[in-house]
């Protein structure tokens, strides 16, 4: 446990204005020309810093932001967790992989709790989550420990309700994971007394894995189809998923709307009074909003009902402030001493603004997995209610209005330092639509011109960076040869997935206070972005923070 004191003054006392550190979500420094949407597009601003101002590129994946190997993409959680941290810390998919390795997570009070109750009572264990390997929010290989682990531990039937990714993974590969999956149930079947099957089903933008509280009928729909056994019925997820593309051609695995297996009419795989369940899902964002549907006595956001009498468990404790779930397998990581909490305790007035998509990233994940404020009075949080449309139909999002409020802030000088998310180059890079993601790169270039005019007023200086890449590579390529992968009639495959590739930072000083020099041309991590912010401000950075991407020229 890191002792978190108030940070100690530096001999450089910090621009007279105050210091922003500009988050540009999914925009990264792509490999290839085509499908780089992020040099597809017109960017002004950002080839002005890139040219004018120090530079440098950060890695964002992998072993750089606690992920397992830099075969690992990174993500806004993880991103922000080292952003916010100033330092890697084992992540998600590493621990639960760490813990089902070592067999401590079959060891967990949780586990058996979940196991006592479906003997005891007779019932089925339902494994909800997403089916994929993009090891993003899940891995089909702690789906697959968990079943084999079920068959072991003797019980009578479970259940998978299969939510399909498109997003974290090839846009339409969802069979391939199905496939994979019925063929482990089937072997499980034939060699033990279990009765595994998947049960429902969906893609993860229609049902279940809302986030943010953005769009509550998303979670109504999932428990819909994955309790009450609600909707279009089919023998099959293979059927299921071969009819609906059918019906929709086109569309994309993350949308393909919810369905159910059944037999005779019938459902087979309903979470009823006496089940256990389990969310697979590690990352928090996306599974704290159907674990409360599960665990809370009472929930307003829609009818759900009663609550059900069953033992649910989340794969770890997403929101360890408000205890959700209540039970959890794998221990979440432990992010002390986060960069909010040290400015908090020095006396630093902060604002936190992004809008509702990644609202949680500047704020719950940047704190360390933490909800709250660490002081009330110090720091504000803005979030901007995010519109409701697809992304690639409004790709600008509120770029302008979450710049807006950041001018306003460098106006009146408030805020001493500030945090803000642009999200479009990821959330519409997700879409996969090459022009739409251009233009979000363009709104968030216009929103960085604002910033810089404003900063220039105010003296004071921006560090603008990103989280992870997106945009920067729409099209899916051939691992072996790089090649452009085609469809059957010669299309581009757009990819709707992160990319592996490093970001950029630029620090725009107008003042020239700080007299910035870049500190090493070794490669670092966005985890060094924390220890930059402090050193700008005029602060010494904690010890054991990752170092500082720049120097103090004027210092040196």
């Amino acid at each position: 446990m890191v002792i978190v004191k108030p940070l100690s003054k530096s001999h450089f006392p910090g621009p007279s204005g105050p210091v922003a550190l500009v988050i540009m979500d999914g925009v990264a420094i792509g490999r290839h020309a085509e499908g780089d949407a992020v040099r597809g597009a017109v960017t002004p601003n950002l080839d002005w810093l890139g040219a004018n101002v120090p530079t440098s590129r950060l890695k964002a994946h992998g072993t750089a932001v606690g992920l397992p190997s830099d075969e690992d993409m990174g993500n806004s959680e993880v991103g922000h967790n080292a952003i916010g941290a100033g330092r890697v810390f084992d992540q998600g998919t590493k621990l639960v992989s760490k813990a089902i390795e070592s067999g401590q997570m079959f060891k967990s009070a949780a586990w058996k709790e979940i196991v006592k109750n479906c003997k005891g009572n007779d019932s089925t264990l339902h494994l909800l989550g997403l089916v994929s390997d993009g090891n993003v929010h899940s891995h089909m290989s702690h789906l697959k420990a968990m079943l084999a682990r079920s068959a072991k531990e003797g019980l009578a039937r479970v259940r998978v309700h299969a939510l399909l990714d498109g997003r974290d993974v090839p846009p339409t590969s969802a069979l391939t994971y199905i496939d994979d999956l019925e063929e482990l149930l089937n072997e499980l079947n034939a060699s033990s007394s279990v009765d595994c099957k998947i049960a429902s089903g969906g893609g993860r933008m229609c049902i279940t894995m809302d986030r943010y509280s953005a769009d509550w009928e998303m979670v109504e729909r999932g428990w819909n189809t994955h309790v009450k056994g609600e909707g279009p019925q089919y023998a099959s997820a293979t059927e299921a998923i071969k009819s609906l593309r059918a019906a929709e051609p086109g569309v994309l695995d993350q949308d393909l709307p919810p369905f159910v297996i059944a037999t005779g009419g019938a459902p087979i795989g309903q979470i009823r009074d006496g089940d256990s369940v389990i969310v697979f899902n590690f990352r928090g964002d996306r599974a704290i909003e159907i674990s409360r549907a599960f665990d809370e006595d009472t929930l307003e956001e829609f009818p759900r009902g009663p609550k059900l009498d069953i033992a649910f468990a989340g794969m770890t404790q997403y929101d360890g402030d408000q205890q959700i779930p209540r039970r959890y397998l794998v221990e979440p990581p432990s992010l002390d001493a986060t960069l909010g909490e040290y400015l908090s305790l020095s006396v630093v007035p902060q604002l936190a603004i992004s809008e509702t998509q990644k609202f949680g990233h500047v704020t719950y994940f940047f704190n360390g997995n933490r909800s709250g404020k660490f002081d009330d009075k110090l720091e504000d949080y803005v979030e901007i209610p995010s519109d409701r449309v697809p992304f690639d139909q409004r790709p600008w999002m509120k770029s302008a209005e979450i710049t807006d409020h950041v001018v306003e802030s460098f106006r009146t000088a408030k805020h001493r330092f500030m945090r803000l998310n642009y999200p479009n180059g990821d959330m519409v890079g997700h879409t996969g639509d090459y022009r739409a993601a251009c233009m979000s790169v363009e709104a968030v270039d216009h929103g960085v011109g604002r910033l810089m005019a404003a900063c220039r007023k105010a003296r004071g200086i921006l560090v603008i960076s990103a989280d992870h890449g997106n945009a920067d590579e729409m099209y899916e390529r051939n691992a072996a040869t790089g090649e452009i992968v085609r469809d059957e009639q010669g299309m581009r495959q757009p990819k709707t997935a992160h990319s592996l590739n490093p970001v950029p930072v630029h620090i725009y000083d107008p003042a020239g206070t700080a007299k910035v020099q870049l500190a090493s041309t070794e490669p670092l991590g966005i985890s060094s972005l924390a220890a930059t912010c402090v050193t700008l401000l005029g602060y010494q950075p904690p010890e054991d923070y990752d170092p500082s991407i720049i120097s103090i020229g004027a210092l040196a």
